[in-house]
Order: structure tokens, then C-alpha cells, then sequence
């Protein structure tokens, strides 16, 4: 960070508008014009301080777009962005994302029955506010063999108290509200599954209170005054072969693949997993983008206008003059051996005039389904581009590299300056100081020869007019 040169006002001209007021003399004027003179040798020293903090900020403009380039080269390294599969599927009754570990093919899919939640409905109460018992505990055991007990010591027993005892406690796997069916007993606590598949329902419930345990008491299979309504696992087929899931969300049937299962189909929809060379478009584009700014970034802090004859902060910088060569040079990473072997054999082209790159994203497409192989030892390769911009830029922006060298320069140039102005200031200081006081000397002395002048030609008017007056007699 620059460290800023702070200009000392030294100017006080409320000390320099009584001076020569005895005198006569314009003893004020002329501290003023020593001050302003003294002062101009301050200049130089702000004047530098200004071309050095310009040049820092410089520095940083150029150091953003050199990380941008970075990440833009990151990219370009990534596994995923060569790895990346998409799907497409044709018919209804589910969708489907790849992720790691999916393969490229396609799937015949026949969706037969969706996962559905279990729902259990208490019989008819006539009140939602009355008691049922006591405190006890009701202990629920579901599909999956876990047993969850609630316990009901102290809390309201009635079919409001158990609705929120439920639903404040979800380990228990299931979710409660009341159903008002207008009868004359029209209170039914409806209890919900959390879950969809036979190991998130509900095998059993009991309760060490007699008033729960009527009211809620259930076994499945067993007859009993709670109603349930079955939960349902998911049944499909993929190429003939039959699978089961708990969920709607189907994971590891296709490796890599989640199908999520939304309408029973009785056509087979045909899924397909392809490569995705967006993300490689996207990755180049970016990479492309990021490399412009950096030229266009250095071009404009170096440019010299030839009608002004004048230059930018950075015109002759022999720092941004590096970063543009290398970054340069970067691009003509060759592989020999391979169909594919350079950046600009992937519809990467370089403006002869501008020295900015373009990219048609149809020879790129074209490269992909040619050589996917040879497009990525390219781009990501250990002796691709992408690696060598990476490297080039973690050089120049690690601690000890090209910008942080020359920041530590820049930044001990100004540190250096504000001693010079600071020791400058105290001296011109110290000798307004001196000028005052020999001032204010040289005022009151010519004060005095002043008043003895004026004095002495009191004295001998008077005596001129007694020798006339004497004479006159």
C-alpha cells in the first residue's frame, strides 16, 4: 500500500499582518514571498510522491488482470471441465442429472410406481382440548428397525398437546396435525411419514398411558382404530431390469447418474448421457476474456499519445512490458506428436494488429468431437497452455515475484520521500522562525530611530521658532 507524502501548511499570515507596523516597512510581504520561496522546494518532493503512487496504482490494475487470468488458466486445468457429462431424456415421468462417476450411454426407462409416505389417521374425537390421561411415553418404531419415544411427562395429553409434542420433536420421524371431518366426533390426529418408502413408515405404536395407547395404539398388520394408508417404495425398470428405491430421487442405479422420478410412464422414456463440452467453451471464452482485459488493461497504462506527445503512467514500464511479453509467449506452448498441438488449432485466432484473441466456438466443437483427448493435452495438460499461464502467473503474484518486488521498491521510495519533505518542512520551518524574529527586530529598532527621528525634529522646530521669536524682539 502507498504510503501518502502529507503536505505541512506552513503558511500563517495572521503572524505577518501586524509585522511593519511600527516601521513603516513591508516586513509582512516580504516574510510571505521568503515563505512561498522556501516553500517551492517542497514541490519536487510532492511531485515525485505523486508519480510513484500513480505508478503503484498502475502496478495494481495490472496485478487484478493477471489474477483474473490465473483463475481463467484454472479453469482450463480442472478434470471437470473436460469430465463433464450431460443428460437429455426423451418421453416423461422423470428427469435425470450426471454427475462423478457417470458414463457416457444411454438407458431405456420405465417409471411403474412412485415412492409415496406412509399416513395414519386416529379415529373421531369429539374434543381436540380434552385430556387423554396422563404424562406416559409413546414410543414409535419404523420400517427401518430405529425406535423413537416421546415423552409426555408434564405436557398437554390432549390432540392439540400431541400435535405439537410431535412436531416439535422431528426424530421421531413423523409430522401431526387434525383433520375436522364436521361429524359429531370430528377430531382425527393425522400422522405423516417424514419419509417416502416402506423403511421411513411406521411399523408400530405403543404407549405406557392407557388413553394414548387406545388412541394411538397400532401394529401393522394387526386390526386396530388407527387407519392406515400404506407407504410405497419407488418400482422402476432401466433396460429391462428391475429396480426399488425408498425415494422418488433414484441414486445409484445408473452409476453417477440421479434419476428423480416424478408420473408413473407406460412408455419406456429413453435417457441419454452425453459429454458436455459446454463447460470447455465456457472455459476457453473465459480464458480468452481474462487474457484480453490483460492486454487491453497494459496497452491503455502504457499508451503515448503522439498528437499531446504525452504518455500514460506505466508508457516505457519495463514491468508491464514483462507481463505482455510472457503472457504472450504463454500462448505458443506447443505439443508436438498430436493431431492437435497448439491453442490456435482450436479456433483460437490473435489480431495481428491489437494482439487480442478471438475464438470460434464452431472449430472448437469441431476439435472436441475430432480429438477430446488432444483438446485437453492442450488446454490442460501438464505441458498445456493452461498450466504454463498458471505458472507464469503464480510467479510474477507470489511474495518475492515481479509485482511484489516492485511494490516493496515503489513503497520504500515513498517512505523515503516523506522523510525528505518531513526534514524539508522542519528546516523551512526553523527558518521562518528566524526570519520572524530577526523581522520583529529589525521592526522594532527602525520603530525607534523612527520615534527618536521624529522626536529630534520636535526638538529643534522648537528651537528654530525661539531663536526666531528672539530676534524678532
Amino acid at each position: 500500500m502507498a504510503t501518502s507524502v502529507a503536505p505541512v501548511d506552513l503558511s500563517n499570515t495572521s503572524l505577518f499582518s501586524s509585522m511593519g507596523v511600527g516601521s513603516g516597512l513591508p516586513l509582512g510581504t516580504l516574510l510571505t514571498q521568503l515563505q512561498t520561496s522556501e516553500e517551492a522546494a517542497l514541490q519536487p518532493i510532492q511531485s515525485q510522491e505523486g508519480v510513484v503512487s500513480a505508478t503503484l496504482s498502475a502496478y495494481g490494475q495490472v496485478q487484478g488482470a493477471v489474477t483474473a487470468l490465473q483463475v481463467a488458466a484454472q479453469a482450463l486445468t480442472t478434470p471437470g471441465t473436460f469430465n463433464a457429462l450431460q443428460t437429455s431424456v426423451t418421453g416423461s415421468g422423470f428427469t435425470a442429472s450426471a454427475g462423478a462417476g457417470a458414463v457416457a450411454g444411454q438407458y431405456s426407462v420405465t417409471v411403474d410406481q412412485l415412492a409415496k409416505s406412509q399416513t395414519l389417521v386416529t379415529s373421531g374425537q369429539a374434543s381436540a382440548t380434552a385430556a387423554n390421561g396422563t404424562g406416559g411415553t409413546v414410543t414409535l418404531t419404523l420400517g427401518d428397525g430405529s425406535t423413537h419415544t416421546l415423552d409426555m411427562t408434564g405436557k398437554d395429553t390432549s390432540l392439540n398437546g400431541l400435535v405439537s409434542a410431535i412436531n416439535a420433536d422431528p426424530s421421531l420421524g413423523v409430522s401431526a396435525t387434525l383433520i375436522n371431518d364436521g361429524s359429531s366426533t370430528p377430531y382425527h390426529l393425522l400422522l405423516i411419514a417424514n419419509g417416502t418408502g416402506t423403511q421411513a413408515a411406521v411399523k408400530s405404536i405403543s404407549s405406557s398411558n392407557g388413553s394414548l395407547q387406545s388412541l394411538l395404539g397400532f401394529t401393522q398388520g394387526s386390526a386396530s382404530s388407527v387407519t392406515e394408508s400404506a407407504a410405497a417404495n419407488a418400482q422402476l425398470h432401466i433396460d429391462g431390469i428391475a429396480v426399488t428405491s425408498q425415494s422418488n430421487t433414484v441414486q445409484g442405479a445408473i452409476s453417477g447418474v440421479t434419476l428423480t422420478l416424478n408420473a408413473v410412464n407406460a412408455t419406456p422414456s429413453t435417457l441419454a448421457v452425453t459429454q458436455d463440452n459446454t463447460k470447455v467453451t465456457d472455459a476457453v471464452q473465459g480464458f480468452v476474456n481474462a487474457y484480453n482485459t490483460l492486454q487491453s488493461t497494459v496497452q491503455s497504462l502504457t499508451a503515448y499519445d503522439t498528437t499531446s506527445n504525452s504518455g500514460s503512467v506505466l508508457t516505457g514500464d519495463s514491468l508491464a512490458l514483462q507481463v505482455q511479453s510472457q503472457t504472450q509467449s504463454a500462448l505458443d506452448t506447443f505439443l508436438p506428436g498430436g493431431t492437435i498441438s497448439s491453442l490456435f488449432q482450436l479456433g483460437v485466432s490473435s489480431d495481428p494488429t491489437t494482439g487480442k484473441l478471438s475464438l470460434d466456438t464452431t472449430a472448437l466443437s469441431q476439435a472436441l468431437a475430432k480429438d477430446p483427448t488432444g483438446v485437453q493435452n492442450v488446454l490442460g495438460g501438464t505441458a498445456g497452455v493452461g498450466k504454463a499461464v498458471q505458472t507464469l502467473t503464480t510467479n510474477m503474484l507470489e511474495t518475492g515475484g515481479l509485482f511484489s518486488n516492485a511494490d516493496s521498491s515503489l513503497n520504500q521510495t515513498l517512505k523515503d520521500l516523506q522523510s525528505q519533505y518531513t526534514e524539508m518542512s522542519n528546516r523551512i520551518s526553523a527558518d521562518m522562525s528566524n526570519y520572524r524574529q530577526q523581522f520583529t527586530a529589525l521592526d522594532s529598532m527602525v520603530a525607534q530611530m523612527n520615534s527618536l527621528s521624529s522626536y529630534l525634529t520636535q526638538q529643534l522646530s522648537g528651537i528654530s521658532s525661539s531663536s526666531s521669536s528672539k530676534s524678532a524682539g
